[in-house]
């Protein structure tokens, strides 16, 4: 493979950031959402591995005219589907920057070793985490929840979980989520080895927050039944309704019980930066893990997932694989520079996370974020008032961070099949139709419309367009 001249690396990376300029400046005038057409999907699948070089001009062409016209649709203003948020620009570049350089972020003395560990104090601060924590940039909330849960494991089982597993253990275990919980952490749990019989579903209040009260019978419940109590796993902003569990009150049961409190804040953990919800999110300090995701609410694109563990000398403990002898303990004149990486988690070759990380926080300042995050729960709270107004909408729960799940009102359907049935139809067509993009989920048995906004591009108008539309298709399909 000959060597690429710096003019060549240059005509190509303009060709490149072209279409980057021309995909994220176009969005708004585009549909939010176009599927895949059959013809060109039966192609992707069929087309064999190639033979031969393929020109970069001829690469680029096939990029524009087959993949760059059916994106997932996130960058789009009116796209408020699950949580994903558009990407800031400076985390684009900075996603090429770091495949240019293409270090292995297991550990070392180099420059994205420290970048890293740079954000992981501003995390920490962010959290209110003390200086003896430790933090790691993960795929996202999933491997932060397994990577918690894995150091809850090693802490709390009573037994030597790496060297003779859970096989020899004295007594059954138990964790402990409500069922607004992400599944996540029902995987964590069962790739863990306890299964998913250890974990107590617990009850919600009517805003969809676990029932303390509930938790800490369970707990004394299981005590008694000689069952060993591992885990609490509590949410600071659920998918469903973006509900925030009391983390200060089970915080107390989990230290009165003497168990590890993992924190979910994978989606609403950013929203600590707003005046409405600072108080509310203070107290994820008190966790001896949290998820953060920052390519959700941050505006970081994907992959960019953290774990935060207070004590990182059993983070180490649970992980490490290096004998005493090799380990690194901070020298910055050496090679190995400061301990690695490959000690805190699971991976051992890691890529360059933290650039875009890093650049994305740099371009906002904690200023931007706060404005940012606080400009989607106004919209969010525009949006619930503009449903609770409607005699055609329905509010479907209490708004949560900027969660609003409601439904469409046919007032001849008197029974609940009928409203799933006409507001799944109406999705369908809103989706398909391109003008904005939502997503749906089923609290207490109802099927609902759920938008959740964590995009710095939308707008009061975007959100006006959107309920249009649905009053449009709700009304023709009642017709």
């Amino acid at each position: 493979m000959r060597e690429w001249t710096r003019d060549e690396i240059r005509r190509i990376g303009y060709l490149v950031v072209d279409l980057i300029a021309d995909h994220l400046s176009t969005l708004p005038d585009e549909p939010v959402f176009r599927p895949v057409p059959a013809a060109l999907a039966r192609q992707f699948l069929a087309t064999p591995a190639p033979t031969g070089a393929l020109a970069p001009e001829e690469l680029l062409r096939l990029f524009k005219d087959t993949i760059e016209p059916y994106p997932f649709g996130n960058g789009h203003p009116r796209f408020w589907g699950w949580v994903n948020s558009p990407p800031a620009v400076m985390g684009v570049f900075a996603d090429a920057l770091a495949a240019a350089m293409n270090p292995s972020c297991a550990g070392g003395n180099h420059a994205a070793i420290y970048v890293e560990r740079q954000v992981i104090a501003w995390f920490r601060d962010l959290l209110g985490f003390p200086d003896e924590s430790m933090g790691l940039l993960v795929s996202g909330g999933s491997m932060a929840t397994m990577t918690g849960l894995a150091v809850a494991r090693h802490v709390k089982s009573g037994v030597d979980v790496r060297a003779d597993g859970l096989r020899d253990a004295p007594r059954p275990f138990a964790f402990y989520m409500s069922p607004e919980g992400h599944g996540c952490a029902r995987k964590a749990i069962e790739l863990l080895g306890f299964g998913s019989s250890a974990i107590r579903t617990l009850p919600t209040d009517v805003d969809f927050r676990m029932k303390v009260d509930a938790l800490e019978q369970a707990i004394e419940d299981d005590r008694a039944r000689g069952v060993q109590p591992i885990a609490v796993v509590a949410t600071a902003g659920t998918t469903n309704t973006g509900a925030i569990d009391e983390i200060d009150r089970i915080a107390d049961v989990c230290q009165r019980h003497g168990i590890w409190l993992h924190v979910d804040a994978a989606y609403g953990g950013p929203a600590i930066l707003s005046n409405a919800y600072a108080a509310r999110l203070a107290p994820l300090a008190r966790a001896d893990s949290v998820a953060l995701d920052p390519h959700k609410w941050m505006f970081v694109p994907v992959e960019a997932g953290l774990v935060m563990v207070r004590d990182a000398a059993s983070m180490r403990s649970a992980f490490s694989l290096v004998a005493p002898y090799l380990r690194t303990d901070g020298s910055s004149s050496g090679v190995g520079g400061p301990p690695w990486f490959s000690e805190y988690g699971f991976q051992q070759t890691r890529g360059f996370r933290a650039l875009k990380v890093w650049m994305t926080m740099q371009q906002l300042g904690l200023r931007g974020l706060k404005a940012a995050i606080e400009e989607n729960l106004a919209l969010a709270a525009y949006l619930a008032d503009a449903v609770g107004a409607a005699a055609d909408l329905e509010l479907m729960a209490p708004r949560g961070l900027s969660v609003v799940c409601f439904r469409f009102v046919d007032p001849s359907a008197t029974d609940e099949a009928s409203k799933a049935s006409l507001n799944k139809r109406l999705l369908e067509r809103l989706q398909l139709g391109g003008e904005a993009f939502l997503t749906s989920t089923e609290l207490g048995g109802r099927f609902v419309l759920r938008a959740c906004i964590v995009n710095y591009r939308s707008t009061r108008g975007d959100v006006d367009r959107m309920l249009a539309a649905i009053r449009a298709i709700g009304r023709e399909l009642v017709a």
